[in-house]
């Protein structure tokens, strides 16, 4: 992030301006990760209400075992590793202490567009693993995996967390058919989707009581504030979440309170809202397999093997490339 008055980030700028001249004001998720951001999303990865990271820490703790025989490769075969999103890494480190347990030849390659958590990531996995071959590429996940395919050796994507979950179904597909180009006939895909189940599990994970999921979403008017010069008074805005058991589809919102407008000095445009308007920040789509069967549509991938937890709440699928 650049030291400037406002940021050189000209993709933030342009994508401020257009989701807020949109008739449907919306913003995107991904700018919810700047270094308040991140440790925001923290908070809510450690909140009670928040099943998704106990469900998914419960089987890379209880299955990495079966998970890494399921990856197939032998332990003199050296293989890459490759993390899309990475995040703080807390789940990936009982699959990474299970794989150097067992000494199998590999390089840990983790990938998010946050260098502040990739060096977080480094740091912490230095005093865990102080053997792990760790080698993080911040950036655009298909740029990186553009300057990865020189590599011959294997390779075994993680996109894990449900991050899947927060695209549509037809970008969703989109993204799974660029995965795969990126990947040679056998290499693999551990993918981690939220199941659908009940509104009275999913909604507190996205609207808890004690705020934390609101101050999520309003850090993104105050990411604007800051770095393109916006004039958001933070107070007359609102957090509002909504489930339907029946699509399987949770969305985020920030809601203005009162009619108003907000100027932002970068761009140097004026945006009018309504009283009670929304702008739409994010989509987290829970799966069965018939809904991931249709997303796996036309993409050369197939599912193996999966990994659930006990309560049923979640599941890592392993697809290879056929």
């Amino acid at each position: 992030m650049k030291s400037s008055i406002f940021t050189q980030d000209t993709a933030f700028k342009k994508h401020v301006a257009e989701g807020l001249s949109a008739k449907s004001k919306f913003l995107s998720s991904r700018y919810f990760y700047d270094k308040k951001g991140d440790a925001i999303f923290q908070q809510i990865m450690a909140m009670p209400e928040y099943y998704l990271t106990n469900s998914e820490m419960e089987i890379f703790t209880e299955q990495a075992t079966d998970i890494i025989s399921a990856f197939g490769m032998k332990k003199d075969q050296p293989f890459e590793l490759i993390e899309l999103g990475a995040g703080d890494g807390t789940k990936t480190v009982k699959l990474l202490t299970a794989l150097e347990n067992q000494n199998y030849t590999f390089e840990y390659l983790p990938v998010d567009i946050s260098e502040n958590a990739l060096t977080q990531l480094k740091d912490a996995l230095s005093i865990q693993l102080p053997e792990l071959r760790i080698n993080p590429k911040q950036g655009e996940y298909f740029k990186i995996l553009q300057e990865l395919l020189t590599s011959d050796k294997p390779k075994i994507i993680l996109f894990i967390g449900s991050n899947l979950g927060n695209m549509s179904d037809e970008i969703a597909n989109t993204f799974l058919q660029s995965l795969s180009s990126y990947l040679k006939k056998q290499d693999k895909i551990l993918l981690g989707l939220d199941l659908i189940k009940s509104a009275d599990i999913v909604l507190p994970a996205y609207n808890d009581p004690t705020g934390i999921t609101r101050d999520f979403n309003l850090n993104l008017l105050t990411r604007i504030n800051r770095e393109l010069g916006g004039n958001f008074n933070i107070q007359h805005f609102s957090h509002q979440a909504e489930y339907s058991e029946e699509t399987g589809i949770t969305k985020s919102f920030i809601k203005s309170n009162i009619a108003q407008k907000v100027t932002i000095t970068s761009i140097n445009k004026t945006f009018d809202f309504d009283k009670n308007e929304l702008i739409h920040t994010e989509i987290s789509r829970k799966y069965n397999d018939s809904i991931l069967n249709m997303v796996l549509g036309g993409t050369n991938l197939s599912v193996i093997q999966k990994f659930t937890d006990q309560k049923g709440y979640f599941t890592d699928f392993l697809l290879k490339k056929n």
